[in-house]
This record gives structure tokens, sequence and C-alpha cells, in this order.
């Protein structure tokens, strides 16, 4: 079998560990407050926005998503009442999604959730070697 180069085994083993620290969000987010750890950075991305307010396209982009995918996640988003949308004329892709009041409490009552499985799944990470992942993380 073929080994990786050292730019493969790193690209795999961040793609595998982001997978696993992805499901376990997912899970105590999922149990706790009804949302995916993506439905979680939409809300986190519209919180920070001006006015909690974005474009599909703009929330696509800040997520790495694409609009269709983004699309999809916001309609029960706004089923159940955590963000709306201004329909525009020029397309689903330029229309407004607007943070709720109950989409902020959640965003706010899941963080503590977020942090605490974060700091779970970090636990062997003192502060130093934090900062030096994280710099290494920037960096790609």
């Amino acid at each position: 079998m073929k080994q990786h180069s050292d730019s493969g085994s790193i690209t795999k083993n961040l793609w595998l560990n982001t997978a696993i620290m992805t499901k376990r969000l997912d899970n105590s987010l999922g149990d706790i407050h009804g949302i995916g750890s993506t439905e979680y950075m939409v809300l986190f991305t519209l919180i920070k926005a001006p006015s909690h307010t974005l474009r599909r396209v703009d929330i696509a982009d800040a997520l790495a998503r694409s609009v269709s995918g983004i699309t999809r996640l916001l309609q029960p988003m706004e089923k159940n009442g955590l963000v709306t949308k201004d329909s525009n004329e020029r397309g689903a892709k330029v229309s407004l999604i607007k943070l709720t009041a109950a989409g902020e409490e959640l965003f706010n009552n899941a963080c503590v959730t977020f942090d605490a499985q974060s700091q779970t799944m970090l636990k062997n990470l003192d502060k130093e070697n934090a900062d030096k992942l994280l710099n290494l993380l920037r960096m790609i």
C-alpha cells in the first residue's frame, strides 16, 4: 500500500479528527438543543453579523458551504423560528436571513454545551499547545 506524503498524512488526520469532533458536537448539541454543529455555526455567523442579518450567499461563504446546502439547512431553522427570511426578487441567494430572538436564545444556551464539549475534547492540550495549534491552523 502506498504511503501518504507528510502533507497527505496531515490532511487525512485533520479530516478524520474534524469528523470525530463534528460527530461529538452534533450528538451533544442535538441531544440538548435539537440542532447540529452546522446549524450552530449558522447561528454563530448570524450573531456576529450587523443587525444579525446576512445574505444566504454570505452565510455559505462564511461556512465554506454551497448556497443550495445552506438553503436546505435554513428551511427547518426558519420553520422552527430560529431565523426569518426576507425574500428578494433577485433570487434566493440574495434573500436576507435574520436571526430571531428565539434563535439568539438557543445559540446562547448552545454555547454552554459547545464550550463544555470542546473542553472535553481538547482536555489534553495545555494553553501553550492550544495557542500553537491555533497558530498552525491559521497558517493553512
